[in-house]
């Protein structure tokens, strides 16, 4: 799901500072945070030593328990499936798919992710560029549509329509959005426009669905138009599962450049939670040089096992049961893993927060999304069609039901990886009730309809893997999108580290992970709350940040989210 931009803002003059995700809703700087030599803070050397259970061994629960480790905090991660959350990386059963891999979760991140940016530096991961529809990294993209193929090096090789409806995205966004003024002042960090710009957006459009915006805009009167960029969009694909919810969660998206420039992580994203639990810091308080995550966590060093209960007991702690029976009582806790788990699977009193927050978890609304890969033996799109010269297969977008197949490789004479199916909400659940196998099946004979003359079986060496996220029972889908009406919610959601607003008896458990942030599915969203986090305890135990390095907590007051009036 992408956009493209206004033409004097895509090829801007690369003297322009970088778009990075610094707002708009809370334009705090987490990656000059996080490069300042001061640190991120201290706690009180009385607090050395101290236990914080970190619910969740996701990207954020790692993040924040890795930062407080360093303070001199102990963290005692509990994690019920597998380190990495939505970073999930597989491999594949079979001779010859030695070293291939899937990105079952996220699989391709933004420049802008600044944040993130970071933390992959820190453990030494590289990126390479991801091979999205029209990307300079995808040697050829088809556009399927209606029974009707279209072949394309770049957008000006496929129809006029396309130009046209990409022209009304960027008009529209123009119009309904100040997207060249909103891009600028973020690339300039200029917080008063920022704040200028999105407060009169909120207010106007929380109520109004993504299809409303468009609709609404003269620039998409025609519904071809809008069925094309729901079917087809641009750079990362289709927008129609989005439709339904709040244009405000497009809008975030596109003025940071979030849906643009992907990269993937070199050898799987999972590895970055997993580096990060074995990394011995240079600089850490307390502990000993040497230590890690995984030597805090005894001679098995693994976390403990899935929370199945949480309350609050005597002097305002927080008491956590976890699958093995054992019941640890905490000062503080961090909460990341998917919200809905709070309303199911794991036994929680009333009073771990105030019924507002209660209430907004429970409006949480999740996005379904399923994929399903083969491994295959070489990249044989590569090869070109004698009749016309062109590639054999191609990154493909359709509506079809594979709607989006990617396809990855890393070399011309190595077995390669083809996503062949990608897919959202009402699309992901139509492959719910189908094993891989059937899925496949369904997928081979989707992709056959688009290249008739390529025989994709002949080349798989090995078994499908797949994953849907809303049957995944740790998950139960794959990330929030707020729907219209939901902006009230997700400022509870995003503001609860800020704990001096709550009452005594409400405080100690703070909630992180991407579902908490603004930008909901994207790994710097997961950072970036497990940061806030990460000052809430600090804050809570007494520490405080160096003045020279304000903490996201220290500045909320002048950076705080539009609040829009509960009556």
């Amino acid at each position: 799901m992408t956009s493209t931009v206004p033409n004097a803002v895509q090829h801007a003059d690369e003297q322009q500072p970088p778009i990075t995700m610094f707002g708009p809703d809370f334009p705090y700087a987490y990656d000059d945070f996080l490069a300042h030599p001061a640190g991120l803070g201290q706690i009180p050397a009385t607090e050395h030593g101290t236990e914080v259970a970190v619910i969740g061994g996701g990207l954020s629960g790692i993040v924040a328990a890795y930062e407080l480790m360093k303070m001199g905090l102990k963290p005692v991660v509990y994690e019920a499936d597998q380190l990495g959350g939505r970073l999930r990386t597989v491999g594949f059963d079979g001779p010859g798919t030695e070293g291939l891999t899937a990105e079952m979760g996220a699989m391709r991140f933004p420049p802008s992710s600044t944040a993130l940016q970071h933390y992959i530096d820190l453990v030494g991961l590289e990126t390479s560029p991801f091979p999205n529809p029209l990307a300079e990294a995808t040697p050829s993209t088809v556009v399927d549509l209606k029974g009707e193929s279209h072949y394309a090096e770049s957008l000006d090789d496929l129809p006029q329509v396309y130009r046209d409806v990409a022209d009304a995205w960027n008009k529209c966004l123009e119009d309904g959005a100040d997207f060249s003024d909103m891009n600028r002042a973020i690339r300039e960090r200029d917080v008063p426009r920022i704040r200028e710009i999105w407060a009169e957006l909120v207010e106007k459009l929380d109520n109004q669905t993504f299809y409303g915006f468009l609709c609404e805009s003269e620039a998409f009167s025609s519904f071809r138009h809008r069925e094309i960029f729901g079917q087809v969009g641009f750079g990362t694909g289709g927008w129609d599962t989005d439709f339904p919810n709040s244009i405000l969660e497009i809008l975030r998206v596109v003025y940071t450049e979030a849906d643009d420039h992907h990269r993937g992580i070199v050898g799987g994203s999972q590895q970055l939670p997993l580096r990060l639990w074995e990394r011995e810091p240079d600089k850490i308080v307390y502990w000993a040089q040497g230590t890690s995550l995984k030597s805090l966590h005894g001679e098995s060093g693994e976390p403990r096992p899935a929370v199945t209960r949480l309350h609050r007991t005597a002097g305002n702690r927080i008491t956590v049961t976890d699958a093995d029976g054992d019941i640890r009582t905490y000062r503080a806790a961090i909460f990341t893993a998917q919200s809905w788990m709070l309303l199911s699977k794991i036994a929680c009193d009333d009073s771990l927060f105030p019924i507002d927050h209660w209430t907004a978890i429970e409006r949480t609304h999740y996005m379904e999304s399923s994929k399903l890969f083969v491994p295959v033996d070489r990249p044989f799109w590569l090869d070109k069609d004698e009749r016309t010269g062109r590639d054999t297969m191609s990154m493909t977008l359709t509506d079809r039901m594979t709607r989006g197949t990617y396809l990855l490789d890393d070399g011309p004479d190595k077995p390669a990886v083809i996503c062949l199916s990608y897919t959202w909400c009402d699309d992901s659940l139509k492959w719910l009730p189908l094993s891989a196998n059937e899925r496949m099946e369904v997928m081979l004979k989707s992709l056959g309809e688009v290249y008739p003359d390529v025989d994709i079986r002949s080349h798989i060496i090995g078994n499908p893997v797949t994953v849907s996220w809303e049957n995944e029972p740790y998950f139960m889908g794959a990330f929030k999108a707020n729907l219209p009406g939901h902006y009230r919610y997700q400022r509870r959601l995003f503001t609860h580290f800020m704990q001096e607003m709550l009452p005594a008896d409400k405080r100690g458990l703070f909630l992180a992970g991407d579902d908490i942030s603004w930008t909901a599915g994207w790994a710097e969203g997961a950072v970036q709350t497990a940061l806030n986090a990460v000052w809430g305890v600090m804050h809570h135990l007494g520490g405080g940040t160096d003045a020279a390095n304000p903490g996201p907590g220290d500045l909320f007051e002048e950076l705080a989210p539009v609040e829009l009036p509960e009556d």
